[in-house]
């Protein structure tokens, strides 16, 4: 991000060029060639001639992001697919209109930058540091209807669908949601690289990143231990002669933005033909993912990201057999690409170990350079007696152990983490090493949907990841 050469900055313009790498559904596919499949999960908009016209706004606002820098992330991820670094994939459940300001997004970025601190020094491997910010506004659910005290309403599906609020009303489904998704998320894309590129980023600062209730708990004091390492490491550096001002890799760092590519509407309209290469890509993220929900090979959503050339996601739950991955794998990466296919795996503490080894020997037989990312939240939830939706923290490290013990057992790559966490200090999942307890997780269960992670929680996680990583074996 940053500054670019005025080659780069014209990327994403509408003019195509020959391109220079093309995947296989290039000849046959275009923007809105999905809608002639079985699209689940869709808003249904009250009047189609209010969502054309949305449509018609979006299309014609500039993209979000270059295609330059959705390449500079599969170039990472290509890194990572070999074993030679780490993906660490974090943010909201689901971002809002409502909680939106520059200390809520400055505190995300410090969680995601001490937790990536802890990754790369304690593992002593490359982090890269994807965001689930700038577009992550809608939710697939599993039931149609929610009940809110004695109303039966709409479930709330994502404000860039309708409005929280518990009335019929506020529930129905507004297409000009759509246009404010992309004002937030080009005004939180601003803000972000700003404090990435502007010096908040920069390893001379690890000290301040620590935010004072993490910096009085014991991982946050475990935290300052590591920081000032890091801090006696580059006065050694400095030492031995060397013009740490002069790297910039010290003092900036590459945050790329994803969210689930999940209303297709909004992801069409922000697709455009790079005027580099001729290729398309959605322009509203720098990786787009498909959930669990919506990965049929059939379906309208793996019709779509077939085509365009970000890094794609996909979501595998215990559900999925050998086949059905391998499958995937050949509509959404036919060219073996390495980087352009992260599978995210989420199946459960108690059976990831029994479940992933097939899937990773499948895979690696069919010949896919895949990132394998483990996501430890969405497989273990479950509803208290008082009715409360939450995660125990005790759970989500045994999934990513068994995760990291599966790859061992199969030679494979653990490629990354996927977390649902925020900056705040709220009571949703439980446990940690400053417990929450089942009794106090109505002092601050703010989420709109599923429980996260609070700050001691994920910097706690953590240091323990980076334990994992520590005792795994390195690859060349």
């Amino acid at each position: 991000m940053g500054s670019k050469p005025a080659a780069e900055r014209s990327s994403s313009a509408t003019s195509p060029v020959a391109p220079a790498q093309t995947l296989a559904r290039d000849a046959d596919w275009s923007p809105g060639s999905w809608r002639s499949y079985p699209a689940l999960h869709q808003p249904e908009w009250p009047d189609p001639k209010d969502a054309d016209a949305a449509r018609a706004r979006l299309a014609a606002l500039p993209p979000l992001l270059f295609a330059g820098e959705a390449r500079r992330l599969l170039d990472a991820l290509a890194r990572v697919s070999a074993g030679r670094g780490f993906l660490l994939q974090a943010g909201d459940c689901a971002e809002s209109f409502h909680e939106f300001s520059a200390p809520l997004i400055r505190d995300k970025l410090k969680i995601l930058l001490q937790m990536a601190a802890v990754l790369t020094y304690g593992a002593t491997l490359p982090v890269v540091k994807v965001g689930r910010i700038a577009g992550q506004l809608a939710k697939a659910r599993t039931s149609s209807t929610e009940r809110v005290g004695d109303v039966e309403l709409p479930t709330f599906r994502g404000h860039m669908i309708h409005s929280d609020e518990p009335t019929l009303e506020a529930r129905i489904q507004d297409p000009d949601r759509m246009l404010q998704a992309y004002y937030q998320s080009a005004a939180t894309l601003n803000l972000v690289r700003a404090f990435t590129k502007g010096g908040f980023a920069d390893l001379a600062q690890v000290h301040t990143w620590n935010q004072e209730f993490v910096a009085n708990a014991p991982e946050g004091k475990r935290y300052e231990v590591l920081a000032a390492e890091i801090e006696r490491a580059l006065r050694f550096m400095e030492a031995c002669g060397i013009d740490l001002s002069s790297e910039p890799q010290l003092h900036q760092v590459d945050l790329w933005t994803s969210h689930e590519g999940l209303v297709l509407d909004y992801e069409e309209a922000l697709t455009r033909r790079d005027s580099l290469t001729g290729e398309w890509y959605d322009c509203s993220a720098h990786m787009l993912w498909i959930g669990e929900r919506t990965r049929q090979s059939e379906g309208a959503h793996v019709e779509f990201f077939s085509g365009v050339h970000n890094p794609i996601g996909c979501m595998i739950g215990p559900g999925a057999t050998p086949e059905e991955v391998v499958r995937l794998c050949e509509q959404l990466d036919p060219e073996r690409i390495p980087g352009r296919l992260t599978l995210i795996i989420r199946m459960g503490a108690d059976r990831v170990e029994e479940l992933l080894p097939p899937l990773l020997n499948a895979v690696r037989n069919a010949g896919h350079p895949v990132v394998w990312v483990c996501d430890p939240m969405h497989a273990n939830v479950f509803v208290t007696a008082s009715g409360r939706k939450t995660r125990h923290v005790d759970a989500i490290m045994r999934e990513i152990e068994g995760f990291f013990a599966a790859h061992q057992r199969e030679r494979t790559w653990p490629g990354g983490v996927h977390l649902e966490f925020t900056g705040e200090h709220v009571t949703e999942c439980l446990g940690g090493s400053e417990e929450v307890l089942e009794e106090q997780l109505d002092l601050r269960y703010m989420t709109l949907c599923d429980p996260r992670l609070n700050a001691r929680q994920s910097l706690d996680l953590a240091f323990q990841v980076a334990e994992l990583m520590r005792r795994y074996p390195k690859r060349g």
